[in-house]
């Protein structure tokens, strides 16, 4: 049974958030200056107001109104000044804030072993990388400054209603406690809103990603229908959730409005019966109204931005539980460096298994002296791939050990010990680049010469001559615009730049037709020479020269020797040997030939004699 994924204790959160803050508390600090100038200087406009309506318009003092302007326009302009600055400052630290997340998230997730990637879909890690990262703009941006330069505004605010009306302070405080109270308990039900909003979309994304990349499958069985259902269902689950979440976010405004509101008749009331019994003057009450929208305002603000954040706590929940597991290389600075390897490999008694209790290799030994060929045959499932996983160190043995020039790999840097490796794999995967940038992606440096010689080597200009743009083709995405056997020629040649100590050739011409292979066995064998070489081949017959051929049945070595002591043997390998041969043989010795069988033995009269008839063999 599965584990159940462990939740995050939003303290493990908030240490994180209190990291990333202080890792930009230099911006922050001077963006907290000037949001705290931009609010004080907000503050002159409204205060204003009293002087206009007492002094000027009641007692005529015509004198202030030049004052009052010059302060009030001045205060305006330093407003706006402060609330560009601030969004310069802020902005450009929360584009780098995620921008760095980013690349921290990538550079993990890159480090996380092989079988994480095998069971998690690429969609969902792309959006943990780019879209959870979004989020955080609301800490280090303007979010939380607009949040800190809101309650600083209120608290001056209220500090100044107080001064002018305590008992008409009081009543509105209350109210205002209530929509405070009310407004945590919301953040509170929302926040798991918005970190299954942000699963939702990875797993919708992953799915989409999927049936894009594969959409020759797709339309080949005639499946756009069900996967545009598939899309249709997970759509509709992110739409739920959001609609949930903005039925949250509504409320909390609407209560902001009914506080708004409620205040609105406290001043009618209360304030009306102030000024007519001589306690307020009709300037005291226009101030204090303006004074009240300052303090009712960044409640309003703290409900949007409260939203915000709580996404963008969310956001940094998903990463954290991301960046929590264990990457391949951890530990690495305690491990020994690796510069030069002859590549002598050795399993001692190696066992694996992907799922507990399903070994899927069996106490395998044996040795790969340096230079030598080891060839593996066997049947599907049979360890041939786990057994090559293993040496290139994508995962590790339940127990024994996989030896490189007698270290065991478990105790060297993986880089170190990756530089070393040329790999052929079944798959071909090509980058969306040109020709020749697949070409010198294990050596970025490579001179044009360099890559045309390895081309020349892996039978690559055969095809590449034929495009306009030579090297310089764009093959798509995998690799889409190249057939199947130019695809593997490619990979080849970017395994002969390489020019590694240990090469993993898995199906390396299963691609190429009979007269391609002919061709590129010669740049194989080139390849190979100085090289420890590890083939899976079905064909046999590719692999007569190798040094050893290890056949392996069901997770055991059950012979080993070469092609031809094997055959002499008559065990296993002979058997899969003949069987191919005899296929080989009647599939392009002899296709398509008709040929009548002998009649058959005569048989008992009980027993019905079968129609003689013509069977083509295929």
């Amino acid at each position: 049974m599965a584990e159940k994924k462990k939740r995050l204790r939003p303290t493990e959160v908030w240490r994180d958030a209190k990291d990333l803050l202080w890792a930009h508390r230099y911006r922050l600090a001077l963006g907290m200056a000037l949001m705290i100038v931009n609010r004080l200087v907000g503050l002159v406009l409204p205060a204003s107001s009293k002087y206009l309506i007492d002094e000027v318009i009641i007692k005529q003092r015509g004198e202030l109104l030049t004052t009052l302007a010059l302060a009030a326009g001045g205060a305006t302009l330093i407003q706006a000044a402060s609330s560009f600055a601030l969004a310069q400052v802020l902005g450009v630290a929360a584009q780098r804030a995620i921008t760095e997340m980013r690349k921290s998230v990538q550079a993990h997730v890159a480090r996380l072993p092989i079988r994480y990637f095998d069971s998690t879909q690429t969609g969902i890690l792309i959006s943990r990388i780019m879209t959870d990262a979004e989020g955080i703009r609301n800490l280090v941006g303007t979010g939380i400054a607009q949040l800190i330069g809101g309650t600083v505004t209120a608290i001056i605010s209220l500090g100044v209603l107080f001064y002018i009306n305590w008992r008409l302070t009081s009543i509105t405080l209350l109210a205002l406690a209530i929509f405070g109270a009310v407004m945590g308990l919301a953040f509170s039900r929302l926040r798991p809103l918005f970190r299954e909003r942000g699963e939702i979309n990875a797993e919708v994304t992953g799915r989409l990603g999927e049936t894009l990349g594969g959409i020759r499958i797709v339309k080949a069985y005639s499946a756009e229908k069900r996967e545009s259902l598939i899309f249709a269902r997970g759509a509709h689950r992110l739409f739920r959730n959001i609609a949930r979440s903005m039925t949250g976010v509504s409320l909390v405004t609407a209560l902001s409005t009914v506080i708004i509101g409620s205040i609105g008749v406290i001043l009618i009331l209360v304030g009306g019966r102030s000024i007519l019994s001589g306690q307020m003057t009709l300037g005291d009450f226009f101030m204090y109204i303006f004074f009240t929208a300052l303090v009712a305002a960044p409640l309003v603000e703290i409900a949007a931005i409260g939203t915000q954040i709580t996404e963008a706590f969310a956001g940094l929940d998903r990463i954290r539980e991301i960046k929590r597991m264990a990457t391949e290389d951890e530990g690495e600075q305690d491990r020994a460096p690796v510069q030069e390897i002859e590549g002598d490999v050795a399993f001692e008694n190696v066992s694996y298994e992907y799922n507990p209790g399903a070994p899927v290799l069996r106490g395998v030994s044996f040795r790969a002296p340096a230079g030598s060929t080891t060839a593996l045959v066997g049947s599907s499932g049979s360890g041939k791939s786990t057994l090559i996983s293993l040496v290139l160190a994508f995962n590790r043995p339940v127990s024994g050990s996989v030896l490189v020039d007698g270290h065991d790999l478990a105790s060297v840097r993986l880089r170190d010990y990756r530089r070393h490796l040329g790999v052929v794999l079944q798959d071909n995967f090509l980058f969306d680049g040109t020709i020749a940038d697949n070409i010198s992606f294990a050596h970025p440096h490579a001179t044009r010469e360099q890559i045309v010689a390895a081309g020349r080597v892996a039978h690559c200009e055969e095809f590449i001559d034929n495009f306009a743009d030579g090297y310089e083709t764009i093959v798509g995405e995998r690799g889409v615009k190249l057939s199947g056997g130019q695809r593997q020629r490619v990979a080849i040649a970017r395994a002969i730049l390489a020019d590694p100590k240990i090469l993993i050739l898995d199906e390396a011409t299963s691609s190429l037709d009979s007269e391609s292979e002919m061709m590129i066995q010669d740049g194989l064998q080139t390849l190979r020479r100085g090289r420890t070489t590890f083939v899976i081949a079905h064909r046999l017959s590719t692999i007569r020269s190798a040094d050893q051929i290890l056949v392996l049945e069901a997770g055991e070595i059950v012979e080993r020797g070469t092609h031809e002591e094997l055959l002499a043997a008559g065990g296993r390998y002979k058997q899969l040997y003949d069987k191919q041969y005899n296929f080989e043989r009647d599939r392009f010795i002899n296709p398509g030939e008709d040929f009548t069988p002998e009649p058959p033995k005569q048989l008992s009269a009980a027993a019905p004699r079968p129609p003689l008839s013509k069977r083509r063999v295929v």
